[in-house]
């Protein structure tokens, strides 16, 4: 027996009183002189042994009389020779029986010194081993009996139980690597094989699934008289997604196409623990090409390194000068620790394990001794990892032995510090605490020189912690580091991001799209931890990925352009509309990559003519026209969204587009409709624009307001040249029909327009297409008010110059006429009560409908212009800004007045704008953070003050409100209910 000084005499001396007040067992264990020291020790440091000694002392005394090997023989064989067929209530308690039998001999020949490291660890692993197999033999029995399965063997040993009974339980981690703690989960992964003949195809899968519950509920499950072992299922294939229990075919599918090399290194250490081990070795066989590969390029290479890179740094590994604080420190997962020796043992196998089989020893000091001995590790770092190793590795034990904890940290406190001190063999803290600190400062000294030159994956350029995403469950450290960075819902995101990892998005299932997600993953988190709300706009990244059919190209070049990284998570932070736009159309990240966009003087489609002159037929040139449109609004709304377009310039660029689209695709949809039916001598078609398209002044997914007015050969009675002839106003009516479709037809990059074509003469009612002359008589004899108002903002598109001169002039005849200008206002007035009176505004954000605002602008311009056009013919400018301006220079506004309309119609755009972009149609009072903030400022920059919250927003707005309401009651008319009527 080593001597070891004792850290609690007292409770030392309590433990010998009550083993001597106990049974004849007990009493004589207490008694033997053999005994004392190891029950001082025991007594001495750890209150979970002190019990265990006084429950099992026929075991102690077993190992004092016969040695360790029989008395752990003797805790076993009960797992061996019990019928599997018991009661599931005696099954319970003789598992927990052998577990508390077993961890007390590993304990007691570790703490006697008479097993070595690798003996403590093997003994517990082969306890665990034997525990899995009898619960698994005992479960498939009750599966055998209820029909659910066909057991090639139902009696004897529990081995021959499970022997070929389609399930596999395959050990992981420490149980696989035969490495296992006292206090440890055990990593275990279980499937199932629809090829054994113990499948039942009645009952599939479900009875391994339920088999599986059954097990974790059976093994880990406390009751009084303990717990066997806590599982842990999670490293099986995609755990967030599949079963407990997992086809073999499925397994071998998920590795085959999405395995990652964090699992490639969790493979290592996989071995059939219980089961149809015959099956197991079979599936590992299989699997060895996964595994083991006999060229590693680079880039993998990088990803092996990222599995330590990503382990978090965690708090008290720095002192003053740099030292290490050992109170509180994590000996497994700190600086210098357990996982920085695996790591380096498993990458190195991964390297070169695929050449050299030798070099496959699942178990850590076995691994370094191969790795020394074939020249691919120096051996004195060999030697210095497999004893820190050693060090380490007792230390855990001595932790979890005190209280049968699963813990990995020191204490703090300084004579808890002491006590493991103490139970470690040292005088005191400070002697440990040297000890501990040379091991793993030359740890960290070998780490360092092997991998030295892996880039270093954090959360920022400082000491911040690193990120953990390759493995199955939340790293406590990577959740604080993530809270740190702004994140509310770490463990949220963590799941989220593991899911990436795992391949659960299409867009990263490749191995190189996981390889620049782990590289790109500290700035990607850095950037969306920026925004208002970063779970949300981490959200919609995860939609976006979700939506896309590979992610190689979007994820390259969000890797090489950081600034367009940064970007990306700010309209994602922001607008929803615009995300979707990004899923179904990733080529878009080279637009927003250039930062920069055509003025609203430039052709935005210059090259859409020359491209549809190439297209192979209609579909061809519509989907061009698609793409273009799609790309270049998206453009258009990022730069809005982001501040560097104003309202103005936004609007007048979408318009742009619209008129270039419509303008390039009239003459296509012509042609393809004139091979079918020929074409109506003298014949030609004008695209007129009205409301937001015609003003110039388009929102994000703003109607294309249009009228089609034809005209042709008085004399023409039908179409010539075509398969068939048809009269002329059905000609142009089909025509018509055809030119919508075109504009609206979805396609892969979803609608180029919504079409509104409800302000054609008659509206609904009326035909399609219109003819010229039809046109300028309705609107000299028929047309309401409100059709003449809109007409203010009329504007020909597209058609052929001749018939489009013709139009234009129609529509500054019709506006020019003379009329009863109170009587138009009037008309005026009474349609804006009828508007408030039978389609109030849609909740507190109807910036168009509510009083005072958008509509009611537009109105006073519209108004004003169809009562003065007569006498001021200056006023048809068409863009509402233009015309209050020009009404002020007119005199029939005050300048001021003009301007503080001009102002308000801005605002409302503006605001209008962000609404439709960041949260779409809003009902409720309260807005999203986002959606807010960016109003906010918005707002705030065009009454030039700041506005700190919602309520200062709602004051500008009724500021704004207030002001058109009094000019529109000035110049328009005062509602009335008479008016309304």
């Amino acid at each position: 027996m080593p001597e070891s000084p004792i850290h609690d005499p007292e409770a030392a001396a309590t433990l010998r009183a009550r083993l001597a007040e106990g049974d004849a067992a007990r009493q004589a264990l207490a008694a033997r002189s053999d005994a004392q020291a190891l029950l001082d020790r025991i007594g001495g440091h750890s209150p979970f042994l002190s019990d265990l000694a006084v429950g099992e002392a026929p075991s102690l005394i077993r190992l004092l009389d016969r040695g360790p090997e029989d008395a752990m023989a003797c805790a076993l064989e009960p797992l061996t020779k019990a019928d599997p067929a018991s009661p599931r209530e005696a099954v319970a308690t003789l598992l927990r029986r052998a577990k508390r039998q077993g961890a007390l001999v590993a304990a007691a020949a570790d703490l006697a010194g008479l097993w070595s490291l690798d003996s403590v660890t093997g003994a517990l692993s082969d306890l665990a081993d034997s525990a899995i197999e009898f619960a698994c033999a005992h479960l498939l029995l009750d599966a055998h009996r209820r029909g659910q399965v066909r057991l090639p063997r139902a009696k004897g040993e529990p081995r021959a139980i499970t022997r070929g009974s389609g399930l596999i339980v395959l050990g992981m981690g420490k149980l696989g690597g035969r490495e296992l703690n006292y206090s440890s989960d055990i990593d275990l992964m279980l499937l199932h094989d629809p090829d054994s003949a113990a499948y039942h195809e009645e009952h599939g899968a479900a009875p391994y699934v339920r088999l599986a519950r059954d097990l974790v509920r059976l093994i880990e499950e406390r009751t009084g008289e303990g717990y066997v072992f806590r599982t842990d299922l999670r490293l099986r294939p995609d755990p967030a997604a599949t079963p407990l229990c997992v086809s073999v075919p499925m397994a071998l599918t998920y590795y085959e196409s999405l395995g990652q090399n964090w699992e490639r290194a969790a493979m290592i250490k996989a071995r059939p623990v219980a089961g149809d081990r015959a099956a197991g070795d079979a599936l590992l066989k299989e699997l060895r090409p996964f595994v083991w590969r006999r060229h590693l390029d680079f880039a993998a290479v990088a990803d092996i390194h990222s599995i330590k890179r990503q382990i978090h740094r965690h708090k008290g590994e720095k002192g003053a000068g740099g030292t290490i604080a050992v109170a509180g420190h994590d000996v497994k997962l700190g600086r210098g620790g357990i996982r920085e020796i695996e790591f380096t043992a498993q990458v190195l196998q991964l390297i070169w394990g695929g050449r050299d089989p030798g070099l496959r020893d699942p178990t850590t000091l076995g691994a370094l001794a191969a790795l020394a001995g074939a020249g691919k590790m120096d051996r004195r770092a060999a030697a210095d990892l497999a004893d820190a190793y050693v060090f380490l590795r007792n230390t855990e034990h001595r932790l979890q032995m005190v209280a049968d904890r699963q813990t990995h940290r020191l204490p703090e406190a300084p004579d808890e510090l002491a006590r493991i001190a103490r139970f470690m063999g040292y005088p005191d803290a400070e002697a440990f605490s040297a000890a501990l600190t040379e091991h793993q400062l030359r740890v960290q000294s070998h780490y360092t020189s092997m991998f030295e030159t892996a880039p270093r994956l954090s959360a920022g350029d400082g000491e911040g912690g690193s990120l953990v995403f390759t493995g199955v469950e939340d790293d406590p450290e990577t959740l604080e580091t993530l809270r740190g960075m702004g994140f509310r819902d770490a463990s949220s995101v963590a799941a989220m991001v593991r899911g990436w990892h795992h391949g659960r998005p299409r867009a990263t299932r490749s191995e190189r799209a996981r390889e620049l997600l782990t590289e790109m993953m500290p700035a990607l988190l850095a950037a969306f931890a920026r925004q208002r709300e970063p779970e949300a706009a981490l959200a919609r990244l995860d939609s976006l990925l979700g939506k896309l059919a590979a992610g190689v190209q979007f994820l390259s070049v969000l890797h090489r352009n950081p600034r367009l990284l940064i970007r990306l998570a700010g309209l994602l932070g922001a607008a929803p509309t615009l995300a979707d736009h990004l899923a179904r159309r990733p080529a878009a990240l080279e637009g927003l990559l250039a930062g920069t966009h055509a003025p609203p003087g430039e052709k935005p489609l210059a090259t859409l003519p020359a491209l549809l002159r190439e297209a192979r037929d209609l579909d061809d040139a519509l989907e061009a026209t698609r793409r273009m449109v799609v790309e270049r609004m998206f453009e258009v709304d990022a730069a809005a969204l982001e501040g560097r377009m104003d309202a103005d310039s936004a609007g007048e660029c979408r318009s742009a587009v619209s008129d270039a689209a419509v303008s390039a695709l009239l003459p296509a949809v012509q042609a393809d409709f004139a091979r079918r039916f020929g074409e109506v001598p003298g014949g030609g078609m004008a695209v007129l624009a009205l409301g937001k398209l015609g003003g110039k002044e388009m929102l994000p997914a703003s109607d294309l307001d249009l009228i089609l007015i034809y005209d042709c050969d008085p004399e023409a009675e039908g179409s010539q040249g075509g398969a068939r002839s048809l009269a002329p106003s059905e000609y142009f009516i089909r025509l018509a029909h055809q030119i919508v479709a075109a504009l609206t037809a979805p396609g892969a990059e979803g609608r180029a327009f919504e079409v509104d074509m409800r302000l054609r003469p008659s509206g609904n009612k009326g035909p399609v297409a219109v003819r010229l002359s039809s046109f300028q008589r309705y609107h000299a004899e028929e047309a309401w008010t409100w059709e003449r108002m809109a007409l203010t903002r009329a504007r020909v598109i597209a058609g052929p110059a001749a018939l489009s001169r013709a139009v234009r002039d129609s529509v500054q005849s019709a506006l020019t006429q003379p009329r009863d200008a109170e009587a138009v206002l009037a008309d005026a007035a009474a349609m804006r009560a009828r508007l408030l009176r039978d389609l109030p505004p849609d909740g507190p954000w109807d910036i168009k409908g509510m009083p005072g605002g958008l509509t009611e602008v537009e109105f006073i311009a519209q108004a004003m212009t169809v009562a003065h056009a007569h006498s001021h013919p200056r006023l048809l400018r068409g863009t509402t800004r233009d015309v209050l301006r020009a009404l002020g220079r007119e005199g029939l506004l005050d300048e001021q007045e003009a301007e503080t309309l001009i102002r308000a119609e801005r605002l409302w755009r503006t605001l209008l704008s962000l609404l439709r972009l960041t949260v779409g149609k809003w009902r409720e009072a309260a807005l999203p953070p986002t959606a807010e903030e960016a109003m906010r400022e918005v707002a705030g920059a065009k009454v030039g003050r700041e506005i700190p919250n919602l309520d200062a927003l709602r004051r500008v707005m009724e500021e704004h409100a207030s002001a058109v309401r009094d000019s529109f009651a000035r110049r328009v008319g005062a509602f009335s209910a008479a008016a309304a009527k």
